[in-house]
Order: structure tokens, then sequence, then C-alpha cells
């Protein structure tokens, strides 16, 4: 570890210096220049940490634990044997973050390393040794923005609490990694360094790495030769390294995409000593978003000459996953991974391309990608290219193919050429093909209803699923259970009854229901048998959640659907039924709304 040449103390302030000349807040912010230059430094090794399960869970609706696996998976295969992808990082809060955690550790991969985040909290810290992790990423906000603003606290009060925990982790032999929020707003040798300084110090006399990120938090950095500090990363980087006497293997850098730089600063700081580059799949993050995983990877091979390892092609797995699996709408035109980045739609340039598709390829993303370059349809496509369209689009494969003898193909086909007789001069656009598709090939695509029933009965179940599990339903106690019952009803007003039946059929529970519906069930008391019903009679026979066809509710008149599942006892033993009937079509307008909304809801 490289020794400053100089200490810096630091410099305790009254008021927080928000640096007005470069972040007047009614304007647009502004870039200081100097006129010193600095040489590259790109490290001997440097890699790439993932944030996707951190940050990345921050911007969209939570991943289930099977699909953090699944994701920790195609990580592991995208980073080969040589740790690219050098580590994750995961909250450690919730029952579902560390099953997350435990299910990857299961993996017993090298790469990523499964590493943690916290807050500058002593109790936090509990969780990552309970976890049994070696590393853990810790929050240490460094500019008056956060230190005063919102922490309402001094910098040196701040920084003694930040040192707290970093000791903590140190006596316990866990690796801390301190998150510097906010550094390109933080006032560099005031704050930055000293605290950095510290951190080395202490990291040497533990003989155990002390990490440091700088987090562009705002997304302010810029990449320029020149740029001042607080914004220029390559002073920020060199200043860590040689002011802050930070190792190139021990610097991390964090990005935002604010001002559309991410993945150009995520490589600058890898060109000015700083090893890693954190980023998430497919650049989900707060607001803007991360540096692009997969950016980041082409970014890698390019800067070190050959892929190390790495499997490109697993990018496109990643992207097919977000796709079919999590119903994400990946732009068309978004690099490497949208459907259209390596097709090309004006006439002079597909001609360049049918003669040589190095003309308008970037490189053989057929090899590299799994990902042939892509065709556009025109008025010379003829039969065989728009049935070709069809299936590459719409991935059918087998039986499913259609050839251009399909009459679809034939109608399509015929607008087609219509179009140019009528003097088009552009070729057909994916949406118009796609419309055509849905016209003419109905049958291979679900509807929007259809899209929204599947939704509505994923989000039914989860609610039954996730109550039959709590400890007072297994009890079967009717006095444990209302009052859960009544939470569920009040959060849920889609939920027009909620009733537990025993092995018997009959109902053991009081009609719990919406005020406005009490009257219409005064007739059904306890005892009230239903052991005829298909909703009682199959959880009873398969031990499986069970939801009916839809059905007018002869209670109040609505479309309902009735979602019933086994409760068990301790031995796992089912003891009788939970059923609900749900208005379905007030289920429906709760997740015709954002895919957030949606989470909301299924908390």
């Amino acid at each position: 570890m490289a020794k400053p040449a100089h200490k810096y103390e630091l410099q305790e302030v009254s008021e927080p210096n928000l640096f007005r000349d470069y972040f007047p807040y009614s304007e647009v912010c502004k870039i200081p220049f100097t006129d010193r230059i600095i040489p590259p430094s790109l490290p001997q090794d440097f890699w790439i940490t993932d944030t996707t399960f951190r940050d990345g869970q921050q911007a969209r609706p939570p991943y289930t634990v099977k699909q953090i696996v699944d994701i920790y998976d195609m990580l592991h295969r995208l980073s080969g044997p040589n740790g690219v992808v050098r580590q994750c990082e995961f909250f450690l809060y919730s029952k579902k973050d560390k099953e997350a955690v435990e299910k990857c550790l299961e993996k017993g991969y090298k790469y990523p390393e499964v590493t943690g985040w916290i807050r500058a909290a002593k109790g936090d810290f509990k969780l990552v040794k309970e976890m049994g992790l070696k590393e853990t990423g810790i929050l240490t906000s460094c500019s008056d923005y956060h230190i005063f603003l919102k922490l309402n606290m001094t910098r040196r009060e701040a920084m003694s609490r930040y040192l707290e925990i970093v000791k903590e982790a140190l006596n316990e032999g866990i690796i801390p990694r301190c998150h510097l929020e906010d550094i390109t707003r933080a006032d560099f040798y005031g704050l930055v360094i000293p605290f950095v300084q510290e951190l080395m110090r202490l990291s040497g006399e533990a003989k155990i790495p002390v990490k440091v990120r700088a987090c562009d938090t705002m997304g302010y950095g810029v990449p320029y030769t020149g740029a001042a500090l607080p914004r220029g990363i390559q002073e920020l980087i060199h200043g860590l390294r040689t002011e802050g006497g930070v190792p190139s293997e021990y610097l991390e850098w964090h990005g935002h995409n604010d001002f559309h730089k991410v993945l150009i600063n995520a490589s600058t700081a890898w060109l000015y000593g700083c090893a890693a580059a954190n980023g998430a799949i497919l650049g989900f993050g707060e607001r803007t978003g991360n540096s692009p995983i997969e950016g980041l990877v082409v970014e890698y091979i390019s800067l070190r000459g050959d892929n190390n390892g790495i499997d490109t092609r697993v990018i496109t797995e990643i992207a097919e996953y977000f796709h079919k699996e999590l119903h994400y709408h990946i732009p068309p035109n978004y690099p490497l991974v949208g459907s259209e980045f390596n097709t090309t739609s004006a006439g002079i340039h597909l001609d360049g391309v049918l003669k040589n598709k190095e003309i308008y390829n970037i490189f053989d993303t057929a090899k590299l990608l799994n990902r042939p370059i892509g065709i556009t349809i025109t008025d010379k496509s003829g039969l065989a290219g728009v049935a070709h369209w069809i299936n590459t689009h719409l991935e059918l494969t087998g039986d499913k193919k259609v050839d251009k003898r399909h009459p679809a193909v034939s109608k399509i086909y015929k607008w087609v050429t219509e179009q140019y007789e009528n003097g088009r001069l552009t070729s057909v656009s994916s949406e118009e093909m796609l419309a055509l598709a849905k016209k003419y090939l109905p049958e291979y695509f679900v509807s929007e209803l259809d899209k929204l029933k599947q939704k509505a009965q994923e989000m039914a179940f989860h609610l039954v699923e996730e109550l039959v599990e709590k400890s007072e339903f297994r009890t079967m106690d009717p006095k444990l259970q209302e009052p859960l019952m009544k939470k569920l009803m009040e959060d849920d007003p889609f939920i027009q009854f909620a009733y537990v039946i025993d092995t018997e059929g009959k109902k053991t529970t009081r009609n719990i229901t919406q005020v406005i519906d009490k009257a219409k069930y005064e007739k059904f008391g306890i005892s009230e048998d239903f052991s005829n019903r298909d909703w009682f009679l199959q959880p009873i026979k398969t031990g499986k959640t069970y939801i009916t066809d839809f059905y007018k509710s002869v209670m109040t008149g609505a479309l309902c659907i009735t979602v019933s599942a086994p409760i068990r006892n301790i031995e796992e033993e089912i003891v009788g039924i939970f059923g609900m009937d749900i208005k379905f079509e007030e289920l429906l307008k709760m997740v015709n709304d954002t895919s957030i909304e949606e989470e909301v809801i299924k908390k």
C-alpha cells in the first residue's frame, strides 16, 4: 500500500459546502476545469462488480428468490472461470433477502463472490455476521448535502460514526467496503481524503483490506481531461490513489446515468487506476440507472484485448430471461440486447448488409451473442423473408414455425407489396409487421386481457399462500386467524369474503367481509358445511393452492373467482382450508397499472 506524502486533517465547517458555483440548483450544473493533465494508469488486473440485487432492485419490482438465483447463475457463466464479474452485493434485511443469499451461497461458486450491503449502523452489522459473509458494503455518505441536510450531523460526527462500524468489521475479520455516497459533490480534501487516509491506516494495522467505492450518486462525474474536482473522474481516481493511499485493487467506481455518461465514466475510472467498475444488468438502478453490466463486459474486452474467459453469449440469455420470465420490455434499439440492435432499416444500408455483413454489423453478433444480423421487410423480401421475420420475431420453433405457404404469410406480403406499389420508399417497421402478425396470426399471441388474468391469479396465489404460512394461521385457532384475515381484507379491497374451513368442510371462522357486504353474508354461520365445493375438495386432495373458474356471486352479483389453499400444522399435516372470494374486475384494476403498484399490493 503506497503511503501518501501528505497527511490531510478533517476540515470541520459550520455551514455545508454545497459548491454553488458548480451546482446552482436553479440552473444546469457547471463543469470546472484545471490545466493539469493526468496520464492514464489502467491497472494490470481490473474487473466488474454487480449491484443487480441491490441498487438494481431499487428501480424495479423486487425479484423473487428463484429469479435472483437464476440471474446469479447467469452472472456466474457470463463471468467465466477468471472472475471478470468478481462480486455481487445483496440486501440483508428481509427474510427473502436472507433466503436469496443462502441459496446463492449454496451454489458454491467462487465468482461472483456474494457480499452484503448495510447502513453505517452497528445494529445492522450483526446481519453480516449471521450470514457468514466475508465482505460487506457500508453506506458512508461523504458530501455535505448528505451529512448536513440528510443526516443532520457535522463532518466529524459522520466520520466518527463511519469509522466505528469499519473498526467493528475489522475486529470480526470482515472486509469493509465503504460506499462514499455522493463523492462528486463532496469536499475532496476537506473530508474525503482525511477519511480515506484513516481507512487505509486501519487497513494497515488490521492487515485486512478496506475497500473504497467512489459513488457518483447523482451522475455528476465527467470523463474529460482537465475536468476539476469534485466532478472530474480522472482527478478523483488519481487523488484517491496518490493522496488517499488507496491501492487500485481496493478501489471501485459506482456511477449513475443522469447525464448519459454512466458507461464512459466507468471506463474512465478503469483507465485512471480504479480496478473495479460496478454495474447492474440492463443498467437497472436508482432513477436513471447504473452502468449496464453487458456494456461493461464489452468495454472490458475492448480495453483488455481478449475476453479472459467471458462467455458473451450469456448476455443474450439474460435479455431473453428478462423478456420471457420477468415480462420486461427492452427497447428495440437498446445496445447489444434490443430486438433490433443489429437490424438495419435504411434501404441503402440494407443493400450494404446484403453485400457484406461487416459493413453494418458491429462484430459477428451471431458468434459472440447468438444474434444473427436482423433483416427488415421490403417488397424484395418475398414470402420466405416474411416467414423468416415471423419465425424469428415470434420465436417460433419446430411444428409452430410457419413457412412461406402459410395463408397468413401471403396476406402479409400482399400488404407489403401494395405499400411499395403506392410509392413507399422505407422498409416496413417491426411495429407494422407485429400488427400484421397479430391480425393474421392471432393464435400466436396472448391477449392483454389474458396477461392481466395471469397477473391477477399470481397475485391472488401470493396472498393466500403467504397467509397460510403464518404461525398464527397454522394453529387453526379462529381468535388468532381472524385478525390476520381482517387485516388482509382492509389492505386488499378486492377480496369479498374470507374464511377458514376444517377438514370436515365446516366453517370455523366468523364472516370476514367488506363492510358494505356484511349483511349479505348473515345466513352463513359458523359450522356452515362447504364439503362439496371444489375449492375445498381440490386442496384437500392435492395439497396445492386451487383457483376456480369465473362465476357470478350469488351474494353480490360480482364476477368472482375463489382461491383456496391448505393450512398445515407444524407437522405439515393438512388441518384446514383457507379460502377467499375475489371480485375479479376489482383485482384487474389493481394489476392494470404499473408493476410497482403491483408489488405494493403484494406487500
